[in-house]
């Protein structure tokens, strides 16, 4: 009797798996359909889900369309930047706020989650009033040197999981003659590298579709990054609607290669953060 609950209990479970997974999974659906289709296909009622005939010759329009390499370049040089800058200063701040006891420890970091609760459209005229003063605007440094200073969600994602590690392996480390640095490289980075991906993970995402950032601080088209690039299969009078779809769906592929090939360390980053506060 037990044994046919468990077995009608799962088979609910991954009935309804099943059923969100092809929710979520409609919108990449209807995108790869989209960029397969002629222009008379996509405006059709009801819609077409299966393309005929299939039109691959939006691909190679698409990105000859823009000057798609240079922007993905761009694109390229400001999330390796971010991605590196974010790891190394949300780490540092993270051990410092975890593993080292100083006065006014626990008051900064309150003070550094509190920032999260500020909407990024607040502050967005006061740093673009900082970066136009340090002559900054219409460069990448903008768009990268803010990574080198940390991320309040970044820094608390690490330090929860700084804090999982057990304090005698610091300990011992001291009584052996590591300097804190020498903890925090040798010891404590090895050991915080599913948190390391999610941070690294997180950041890749937020920097490759970031459309503000770019937005707003470069107006120069040879800096372009992907997301401004995307923006251009739209105008005033005319849209490309199916290279737009297949532009999208060439963005939109490095991602989601990226969370396939780490989605273990991903979840085992998102997991084993915050078990100890």
């Amino acid at each position: 009797m037990k044994t046919n609950r468990k077995k009608l209990r799962l088979g609910i479970i991954y009935t309804l798996l099943i059923i969100f997974s092809i929710i979520f999974a409609l919108p990449f659906y209807w995108l790869v359909s989209t960029s397969l289709k002629t222009d008379p296909q996509i405006f059709v009622f009801p819609p077409i889900w299966i393309p005929n005939p299939i039109d691959w010759g939006n691909y190679p329009e698409a990105l000859t369309y823009i000057p798609f390499l240079l922007y993905l370049r761009n694109t390229l040089i400001v999330v390796i930047f971010v991605v590196v800058g974010s790891l190394l200063s949300c780490s540092l701040v993270a051990y410092g706020l975890s593993k080292i006891k100083w006065p006014g420890r626990d008051l900064l970091f309150f003070i550094a989650l509190s920032t999260m609760m500020l909407p990024y459209q607040v502050i967005m005229i006061p740093i673009f009033i900082i970066f136009k003063n340090l002559g900054w605007v219409n460069s990448f440094k903008p768009l990268t040197v803010p990574a080198f200073f940390g991320s309040a969600f970044f820094i608390f994602l690490l330090r929860q999981f700084f804090m999982s590690i057990p304090i005698e392996l610091s300990n011992a480390a001291k009584i052996d003659g590591c300097s804190e640095f020498r903890i925090y490289s040798s010891i404590i980075l090895p050991l915080a590298k599913p948190a390391l991906a999610t941070v690294g993970l997180f950041s890749f995402m937020s920097s490759w579709n970031d459309f503000l950032g770019p937005l707003v601080y470069i107006s120069n088209p040879n800096k372009y990054t992907i997301s401004l690039g995307l923006a251009m299969y739209r105008s005033q009078y005319s849209s490309q609607w199916a290279m737009l779809m297949a532009a999208s769906t060439v963005v939109v592929l490095p991602i989601i290669i990226l969370f396939f090939f780490t989605q273990r360390t991903f979840i085992q980053g998102i997991a084993l953060t915050g078990l100890k506060g």
